[in-house]
């Protein structure tokens, strides 16, 4: 698999790294990203695992994951079960457009050290924490206190018929796209632009991870690592088409008070085809 780059303006350094698997990787992976016809149907498959597209960890919750329609609206999962390592949901598509599936959340979490020396964390593991339960929870005077504001998501996007762009507007909320390059519009021997957002800036410096799928028939993972640029830009050319797993991870100290640090983390699923 390669990738190639151009050195210019909005396009970043890039290092092509092969490195083990790493563990305890999220995904939302449909069927496929676009379909053409009326009243089509896609099938996803959500699971937190080891390898890119191979669930063997544990399935991942279909309850928090939103569907929205080209024109706005909250679609219904249909046949959504929860097996062992996956779970499994379908999407009757039946506006043209791109619709968005979604995983979205932002917490305050805290880590200190109690009058023993043992280090403490607020909230649990998989919990969400607010301002209000923070000021309740969390002695504001402990030792080696660390308040971080984190967000993470989960997207994949779906088109029925020709790409729509309302879907894939940014939010202004946690790391996300741009808006700017359509993540249904991507194909192989073509300049592919992608940008991330913080809490609606430019996230410079975001460090980017993409694994193509067939990862388990591989020595290695084939992992390509990117940085953005000032702009919160990455360019990269496929010459390979297939499914692709992207995790893109940000973190700077211009967080809110009481937080000292802010991190966002953004994973897509993106389908690249031939041309």
């Amino acid at each position: 698999m390669k990738l190639k780059t151009l050195l210019g303006t909005g396009v970043v350094a890039l290092s092509l790294i092969a490195t083990p698997a790493m563990a305890h990787r999220a995904w939302i992976k449909p069927s496929t990203t676009v379909v053409s016809g009326e009243n089509e149907w896609i099938t996803f498959d959500a699971a937190v695992a080891n390898g890119i597209f191979m669930p063997d960890h544990f399935a991942l919750g279909t309850d928090a994951i939103s569907v929205t329609s080209p024109s706005g609206k909250a679609v219904e999962k249909q046949n959504a079960q929860k097996l062992h390592y996956r779970s499994v949901f379908d999407i009757n598509l039946t506006e043209e457009g791109t619709y968005k599936v979604e995983i979205a959340n932002q917490s305050l979490m805290a880590f200190w050290k109690d009058a023993d020396g043992k280090r403490q964390m607020w909230p649990g593991r998989g919990k969400t924490g607010t301002l209000a339960e923070f000021n309740s929870a969390v002695p504001k005077q402990a030792d080696d206190l660390q308040v971080v504001e984190s967000s993470r998501r989960i997207d994949v996007f779906v088109t029925s018929g020709e790409p729509s762009e309302a879907s894939v507007a940014p939010s202004g909320k946690g790391l996300e796209l741009d808006g700017k390059t359509h993540p249904n519009d991507l194909y192989t021997g073509e300049e592919i632009s992608l940008g991330f957002l913080m809490d609606g800036e430019a996230a410079a410096n975001t460090h980017v991870t993409i694994v193509k799928d067939g990862e388990k028939y591989r020595d290695t993972d084939d992992a390509m690592k990117l940085t953005t640029d000032a702009s919160g830009a990455i360019a990269v050319t496929f010459d390979e088409p297939g499914m692709y797993w992207l995790e893109a991870e940000f973190e700077d100290d211009n967080a809110k008070a009481p937080a000292q640090k802010r991190r966002g983390a953004f994973v897509l699923v993106m389908e690249v085809l031939s041309l």
